[in-house]
């Protein structure tokens, strides 16, 4: 039988979140100009946001055939720190 209470995982309300998410910067982010700056530099000839590859790379260095995604705190190192242990924990989970 199927647990029929609804279970409330986010704090914000619905608007709420949407204003917020609505906010996230998909292309152009700062790392990524910053990054596209320095190669452009250095004489790097590049794509950017690719929708010919999985996952549409922010920069494509077609020529070596590197991708490159510039993923920012907000989803990938948020409180990398605290998290570290537990995350190399649940990797090996007899130690």
């Amino acid at each position: 039988m199927v647990n029929q209470e609804m279970v409330i995982m986010d704090r914000l309300t619905k608007e709420q979140r949407h204003k917020n998410m609505s906010h996230i910067r998909s292309k152009n982010t700062s790392i990524e100009v910053l990054l596209c700056k320095e190669l452009r530099r250095r004489g790097y000839g590049y794509r950017k946001n690719f929708k010919e590859l999985p996952g549409k790379p922010d920069i494509v260095l077609t020529k070596y055939k590197i991708a490159i995604f510039c993923d920012g705190e907000f989803f990938h190192g948020k409180d990398w720190s605290n998290q570290r242990e537990r995350i190399l924990k649940g990797s090996k989970p007899s130690v």
